[in-house]
């Protein structure tokens, strides 16, 4: 097969997350079987304008606030050098509504809608922007087949008037060869982790704010935070308003391998936010050994399962999430428990597996176009 996709970013884009993994992990496998792979995108600050990345045609063009407005152009100059099977849309925040110009089979994926919760992250302005965006997928994409990443995703799509039978599940997943896979050593301090962008949305700052509450009741605990954003300036004032200086770490952004050592030493990862369209961290943090604490919502719920790999708190809830963490940090043996659920459950992740979802997906696709 011949696959033209079109995303925003690409693997190597430092504005990239989990969308960006979920794409490249499983293409670069159906690469790997010999199938041609074309990603179009955005550029950034020192790429290349075309290359090769683990079998994956990268192109990219125009600035990360425009690319959209790129699509369309490129889509024409790309089918004029090649013939495709299948275009895949990946929706995130803004679609470039395909529907309205493709020809040839199509497929979208989508990770999860924001929402009025973009309106956490964004003014009024630029959060109306997207909101209005997203809205207008409920009728240019209303019969357009989709892959979806959880059931959180695919409810909300149904709740949208969409029809159920336009989708299937391919779950994110991990490499479980760059994982231990079992409990390692941990830090001589109870230390608990945040692992993601330092995003406004992301609601890091319940984190800070819930540590405040147990840090007299554990004096030794540390608070350390994994990655990296423009919501990190408003961290610090609060960590320093809290008197929690020297008790936290900012991290940045760290390479794949200290990344691992840190949550494998980490007794527990905390995930705050709002939404996600499913939750790619909980599961690396459990192929580390390491419980997680996330809060219930959509998305996040599905990649924690609950009194196994981890718990659930009410979003917003600063209480109960304080309580949780105390409560593990002061019982060894539910958080042995935990730790352990967390490797079992981790298992059951497999990029290898979500490679041959979405490859029987795209076949499907293609073979039904070729009988209508």
């Amino acid at each position: 097969m011949k696959i033209l996709i079109f995303n925003w970013q690409d693997i190597k884009n430092p504005f990239g997350g989990g969308a960006e993994v979920h794409l490249h992990e499983i293409f670069k496998r159906i690469a790997a079987k010999g199938h041609e792979i074309t990603l179009a995108c955005c550029k950034f600050d020192g790429s290349a304008d075309e290359e090769i990345i683990d079998g994956i045609r990268v192109i990219r063009k125009g600035r990360r606030s425009l690319f959209n407005f790129h699509v369309r152009g490129l889509y024409k100059k790309l089918i004029k050098e090649n013939k495709y099977d299948l275009v895949i849309d990946d929706i995130n925040k803004i679609p470039f509504y395909t529907p309205w110009y493709i020809k040839e089979p199509l497929l979208a994926i989508s990770h999860h809608f924001f929402g009025k919760a973009i309106f956490h992250e964004a003014g009024i302005f630029s959060g109306s922007y997207v909101y209005l965006a997203e809205k207008l997928v409920n009728s240019i994409y209303r019969n357009t087949p989709f892959v979806v990443v959880s059931d959180s995703t695919l409810n909300e799509f149904i709740e949208r008037g969409f029809k159920r039978e336009n989708f299937s599940i391919v779950q994110n997943a991990i490499e479980q060869e760059r994982f231990p896979m079992k409990i390692c050593t941990k830090f001589e301090m109870p230390t608990v982790v945040y692992f993601g962008r330092l995003k406004k949305y992301k609601s890091v700052d319940h984190l800070v704010n819930a540590f405040s509450l147990i840090a007299d009741k554990v004096p030794d605990a540390r608070l350390e935070f994994i990655g990296r954003g423009d919501f990190q300036p408003e961290l610090e004032r609060m960590v320093a308003e809290l008197g929690l200086t020297n008790r936290t770490k900012f991290y940045g952004f760290v390479s794949e391998e200290e990344k691992t050592e840190i949550l494998s030493k980490s007794h527990i990862v905390v995930n705050t936010s709002i939404k996600e369209g499913w939750g790619i961290t909980n599961i690396e943090a459990n192929a580390s050994g390491t419980p997680v604490i996330s809060a219930d919502v959509p998305g996040l719920k599905d990649s924690v399962k609950e009194g196994v790999s981890g718990l659930l708190y009410e979003y917003g809830n600063i209480k109960q999430l304080s309580e949780q963490i105390l409560s593990l940090l002061t019982n060894q043996t539910e958080l042995i428990k935990l730790s352990l659920g967390a490797v079992e459950w981790a298992k059951t992740f497999s990029w290898d597996n979500s490679a041959e979802l979405m490859l029987n997906r795209c076949e499907e696709i293609i073979d039904k176009n070729n009988h209508i």
